[in-house]
Parts: C-alpha cells; structure tokens; sequence
C-alpha cells in the first residue's frame, strides 16, 4: 500500500446556502406567517399579498373565456355546415387560444401572490413588514437552507499544492462522537489575503439532525506521499503548453545540442512543488527548464555550466 499522511485543520459547519426569498409577482404585503429565527418546511406558506385586483382580473377574464368559448363551439358548427369560411372559423379559434393563455398567465400571478419555502431551513432575516409595497424579486426573507450542510476550512499555499494527492476526507464535530465521511465540494484556486486556500468539504450520508451550522469542527485530509513508481519530478518552470494541442511539454536536448518537443502526461506536482511526469520520459532525457516558451523545434542551445562555489562570478 502507497504511504499516506493525514493533514487536520480546523474548520465550522455552515449551511449549504442562504436563499433570498421574494414573490414573483409585484404587490402589497397582507400577512407575513413567519418571524426570524422560525424554522420551516419545504412547501409552508411564508407570507401572502393583497390579492383582490389579481382575482378580480381572474374572474373578468374567466367570464370572457367562457363567452368566446361559447361563440367558438357556435363557429363550429357554422363551419361545419359550410356557412362561413375557414378563415373566421381560425380567427375565431385562435382568439379563444390567445384569451386563454392570457386567462392562465392571470391565474399563476394569482398563485404568486402567496409565497412558499422552496426548502426546508430557518429564517434568518425578515426584510419588510406588512402594508409596504414589494416589487418583483424584493428580498422579503433570507432563509437558511439547511437540508444539506458542509464544513468550510482553510489550507495554506503548501498544502494547495498537494491538492491532486488529497485522496479522502473526513471530518469531526465539537460534542459529537462520529467521524463523518466527507467529499470535496471545492477549493478556491484563489488565496486571501493570508495567504490560505477556501476549502469546502459536504457530507456524503443524509443530514444528520445534531449538526447545526456554527459548530466547530476537524477536518482530516488523507494525502497520498509517493510519487507513482513510474514517475519523474521535474521543475514546474521546464512544463509548458502546446500552442496547437493545449497539451503539457517538456524540451528534451538532443546529443547534438538541439531541442525537440516531448508531450507528457503530468500527475499533479510533488511535496517540493514539482511536476509528476507519469508518461513521456524514460528517465534518462536531459530536458531544459529555462526560456521553454521562446525556443523552437531543432533549435540548437548552449549548456550552462554550473558556477563553481570557489569561482564566484567566473572570474577564474
């Protein structure tokens, strides 16, 4: 079995997400059923709108449709006794067709003047209070979705770089006995200002009920330490890409001092910060690690010989 290390660094359960909860459709607010802090469930009725001028154009509406549809069932006939001609029998259809639609976009603003919760979780903030307007999309509540929670820690720049060798994770939470397996959800390719990589890690069983965001917590990193049998370690800055095929190369020295493109296959970097070349070199190639984005195929190069310890400045 290839040896491992295990990295733990501290961390805090936190709700998947926060939702921002507003109704569809514009109006004023006639009931909130919720106050912060409660906890709801999925489908609960939240808060409702003063719905009567959207009834009201509802029940217009329906009484037109039901006038036209009439008329139309009359065409009908009509039309099939050949006593008046396709084009008003089609008219007379499409009209019934386009009052419909109108009818059934009336009705769904209807619904949206009642406001569900999409999830199960608890409400962090009420935003507004009954009698004020809203505007389609105004945030009424924020709502903490807690039917998936993850675990958030930070990395610093050392252990970034092993990221390709992360090979499990789990994770232990303040007052609960149970080491919880965890998947990687992601990692923030980008540092803050101390120098630390956003980590983000989710459970992989169902939510368990004793985890509530804010708890503290460990998280455990399996790190594989070898480099694969069949790879070499070379300095990041000898890897470059392939203008044409986008894929990682290497410039290999020929005898003659010329130099010749060699595609590889990388797997990942190394504990030092190296490339891991698993296919593409056998090992026993000289390859360059300075000026690889300005040399060309069968450019002939000049070795740098190492400067002596007792020769600085090549004097001698």
């Amino acid at each position: 079995m290839e040896p491992v290390r295990v990295i733990t660094r501290p961390g805090i359960v936190r709700e998947a997400h926060t939702i921002s909860l507003g109704f569809k459709t514009a109006g004023q607010i006639e009931r909130i059923h919720v106050r912060e802090g409660n906890h709801v469930h999925q489908g609960q009725l939240l808060a409702e709108l003063d719905n009567t001028d959207y009834r009201l154009n509802v029940e217009a509406l329906q009484i037109q449709y039901d006038q036209l549809k009439d008329e139309v069932e009359r065409t009908e006939k009509l039309f099939d006794q050949k006593s008046i001609s396709a084009n008003d029998y089609e008219k007379a259809v499409a009209g019934l067709k386009q009052l419909s639609v109108e009818l059934q976009t009336n009705k769904n603003k209807l619904d949206y003047t009642k406001l569900y919760a999409p999830t199960d979780g608890y409400i962090q903030s009420v935003n507004l209070s009954p009698a004020e307007m809203v505007n389609v999309g105004t945030a009424l509540f924020t709502l903490l979705d807690v039917s998936r929670m993850e675990v958030v820690a930070d990395i610093p720049v050392g252990e970034y770089r092993q990221r390709d060798r992360f090979a499990s994770f789990s994770c232990k939470v303040a007052g609960i006995e149970d080491e919880f397996p965890m998947k990687l959800s992601s990692i923030t390719p980008k540092a803050d200002g101390n120098q630390l990589y956003q980590l983000r890690l989710t459970f992989t069983a169902q939510h368990d009920k004793r985890l509530t965001a804010g708890m503290n917590a460990e998280i455990g990193i399996i790190v594989t330490n070898t480099v694969p049998a069949t790879g070499f370690a070379v300095p990041l800055c000898a890897v470059f890409r392939d203008n044409a095929k986008n894929e990682p190369c290497v410039w290999v020295l020929e005898a003659d001092s010329t130099v010749f493109k060699r595609p590889v296959v990388l797997n990942g970097t190394d504990a030092e910060g190296r490339a891991v070349v698993i296919e593409g070199l056998t090992g026993d190639e000289r390859i360059v690690r300075a000026g690889v984005n300005v040399l060309q195929e069968g450019q002939r190069v000049r070795v740098v010989k190492k400067t002596s310890k007792t020769n600085i400045g090549g004097l001698l």
